[in-house]
This record gives C-alpha cells, structure tokens and sequence, in this order.
C-alpha cells in the first residue's frame, strides 16, 4: 500500500515538473502557473515530524497560480505518516493575497490553507494565515499569526493559533540564512500549546535549492497531548533539495 501511494505521489511530481515548465511562460486566467518539488529527510511542521521521527523520507510537490494583483491558488502535497492514524498524504489547497501597504515598507501575506489527510477525514482543517514583513537591507522579518478556521485537526471544541516571527538574513545571490521562533497555541479540554523554532541555511546551486535546518521545540514527557509520542518532538536535523520552475 505504502508503496502505491508512493508511486502516485512520484508520478504527481513528475507532473507536476512537466506542466508548470510548459506553463511557466504562459498566461492562465491572467496570471502564470508555477510549481516546486522537494525530496527531503523528514517533514516537519511546528516543530512536529509528520513521518513519526523521520521513518521514511518525504517527497512533496507544489502546484500554484499568481497574478500581478497578488491573488494566487494552488495546492500542496506530500506523504505523511502518523502513528495509530492512516494518514498517509496530506494535501492542502489554498487561496490567498500579499501586497505592500501602502507606502509604508511593509508587505502582508493573507492565506486560508486546508490541511486535508485522505482516509482519516476527520482530521481535516483549515487555518488562515497571516502575515506582516519588512526589509531591512540584506535582511527580512515576517511576523505571522495564523488561528485556525475550525476544529484543530478535527479534535471537537479544539482551537489553534500560531505565533511566529521568521528572520532570515541574505548573505550572497546563492546563500541565505533563516530562522522560525513560535509558539502553537492550543485551546480546549486536555489541550496544550508548545514551543518551537528552526535554523538553518539555503542555496542555490546549478537551479536546485539546498536546505539545511535544525529543528526543535520545547515538547516533553508531561505534555498533556504529545507526552507519550515525544519522539516525534525531538531536535533534528533535515536536509531538502528542491526545485522551483
């Protein structure tokens, strides 16, 4: 089983690949059409290794619309693995705006994007990103705030919502450093919110996108919902390539 929804994903990247450099150079409803791919050790959320502590490298692809008014649409994929779940791929499509305010310097960035898992629909939901940048010469602060639109992963009466600020420093044309510090939110009975952060550095090299990133957050055994699965919380490092067309 594993190794079919493997091969769909695949598939799905090489289409992916096909379609947005065919299409990167054409108009589509006013705008253009791009796409990624990355091949990655582990994905990670928040802080949160979705493949149970790296068990299986991950492959996930991009499929995305913009336009000079700064809409944009598009969809993301990716296997996943959860313990206790069937969760095995989770796509997520999104709407969403970004633009300068005003003439103030600073930028927004408004996104609903929705987490749906194949198989274990009950665990689907949505958030609303948002988020406030500025440059300041080599470098770029965004402060996000991203509360959740309904049920947080489908649990009943849970609510979420996401505090980060993302620094990121461009040294060169081809390197960057960046990093991530948030705190994930969590209302509801038996719930509780967790820190979390990464560090690391991208470049670019003959097209391709090099990520390097260390992981962590602040989850431990007396965590009231991941307490007896803190291993999926535990500092790592993730290595990605990734392409962009």
């Amino acid at each position: 089983m594993m190794n079919a929804i493997k091969t769909i994903l695949l598939s799905s990247l090489a289409i992916t690949c096909a379609y947005s450099a065919q299409a990167s150079e054409e108009q589509l409803f006013g705008g253009t059409v791009s796409g990624k791919v990355t091949f990655a050790t582990d994905y990670v959320f928040r802080g949160e290794s979705e493949t149970i502590d790296a068990e299986e490298p991950v492959a996930q692809a991009t499929l995305g619309w913009g336009n000079d008014a700064g809409w944009y649409a598009g969809a993301f994929a990716s296997n996943a693995k959860f313990r206790n779940s069937d969760i095995r791929i989770v796509t997520a499509p999104y709407i969403g705006k970004y633009g300068q305010i005003g003439d103030t310097g600073f930028t927004y960035d408004v996104m609903l994007f929705s987490y749906l898992y194949p198989g274990a629909t009950d665990a689907n939901y949505t958030e609303l990103w948002m988020k406030v940048g500025k440059q300041f010469g080599n470098t770029n602060i965004q402060l996000e705030v991203t509360p959740t639109v309904d049920d947080w992963f489908g649990v009943k009466g849970w609510k979420g919502i996401n505090y980060s600020i993302h620094p990121s420093y461009q040294v060169n044309d081809k390197l960057t450093l960046s990093s991530s510090f948030g705190y994930q939110a969590l209302s509801g009975t038996g719930a509780e919110g967790w820190m979390h952060w990464n560090l690391g550095l991208a470049y670019q090299v003959s097209g391709l996108n090099l990520d390097l990133r260390y992981h962590g957050s602040n989850v431990e055994e007396d965590h009231k919902v991941y307490g007896t699965q803190t291993d999926i919380f535990d500092h790592r490092v993730v290595f990605g390539i990734s392409k962009s067309f």
